[in-house]
């Protein structure tokens, strides 16, 4: 009989270690100086996206306690809170990281697959004050956490691709870099999409591919690469994470085309931009698999296991089991 392989799917974590606990959960909110900014973005996490942001690590231990076997399992980035906005360069960032991607490792060893979330590497908080990217995440990630920037899984005529949606997007982040540290960026980039059109170029005409890239942000641009385009069609699904629940993807494509806001800052820039471009996710064939805490005004976190047939003669089948806090 041809095989059937059994997959774990999880994203966003936002594990919170003791340095990041010890800041205190009003992080995001009270470097805001105007205070009718700072009191609408304070009872916006109170009421709709996260009341207690360090309170949900036992998230992760339901999830590992409950997944059963499977032969791999497929993290979609976001480990750390990184409420310094710095990436895991950040040494409170680095523990709360290493801490949940420790765990990780200890149930399922080298059956994991890591992927790169924007917390990992760093960008502006909200305000546009805080934080940015920084090439000291970038290598902590990938040399102390062990994260690679694109990775392949062959399982039968499934092919399982992990890339990085910062640098893919990285024309976006222009804001959020340091001037000197602007060269290195483009040439990770420009490492990371050769690679990415090197896999997609040789992917054979039999192959289906199951995508993971963490911030959707980054879909329009990978279609606009050659290489890319011209295996869409081999594209079973693009899993991604970043917006943590099902009710922000509806919003997302309620307000594809929408302008860009250029007068808010960076972060409202960059995130009405992929507004904009939302339209051109669908080729992609996009599944968000939600943060495992879920938003606050749903509670709706979980995570997905998924059924591959090796053959290829069915489509991936999906089930979300809900995680509940």
């Amino acid at each position: 009989m041809p095989r059937t392989f059994t997959l774990a799917l999880l994203s966003d974590v936002h594990y919170a270690g003791p340095a990041e606990q010890a800041c205190g959960e009003d992080y995001e909110y009270r470097g805001i100086v105007n205070p009718l900014l700072r009191h609408a973005y304070r009872t916006y996490r109170h009421f709709i996206w996260m009341r207690h942001p360090f309170r949900h690590n036992g998230q992760i231990d339901r999830f590992l306690a409950e997944v059963g076997d499977v032969d791999y399992a497929i993290a979609n980035g976001d480990y750390p809170c990184n409420i310094a906005h710095l990436g895991v360069s950040d040494d409170a960032a680095f523990e709360s990281a290493a801490e949940c991607i420790g765990k990780l490792r200890a149930k399922f060893g080298p059956r994991l697959r890591l992927n790169f979330g924007d917390h990992e590497l760093g960008k502006f908080s909200l305000d546009g004050k805080r934080g940015g990217l920084r090439l000291a995440s970038f290598q902590r990630a990938t040399e102390e956490l062990g994260i690679q920037p694109f990775w392949q899984l062959e399982l039968g005529r499934y092919v399982l691709m992990g890339v990085v949606s910062t640098l893919i997007a990285l024309p976006l982040y222009e804001a959020d870099m340091l001037p000197e540290e602007r060269a290195g960026w483009e040439k990770l980039r420009t490492q990371h999409l050769a690679e990415i059109r090197a896999a997609f170029a040789a992917l054979a005409p039999d192959r289906r591919v199951l995508l993971f890239c963490h911030d959707p942000t980054a879909l329009p641009i990978l279609g606009r690469e050659a290489a890319v385009r011209a295996k869409l069609p081999q594209i079973e699904q693009t899993i991604i994470g970043h917006l943590h629940s099902k009710l922000y993807l509806w919003q997302s494509n309620l307000l594809a085309g929408m302008p860009a806001i250029k007068f808010l800052g960076p972060a409202v820039e960059r995130m009405s931009g992929a507004l904009h471009e939302a339209k051109n996710w669908r080729p992609f064939h996009v599944r968000l698999c939600p943060s495992l805490a879920g938003i606050e005004l749903l509670k709706d976190g979980g995570y997905f296991t998924v059924k591959l047939d090796a053959a290829a003669r069915e489509p991936a089948r999906f089930v979300f089991h809900p995680l509940k806090r």
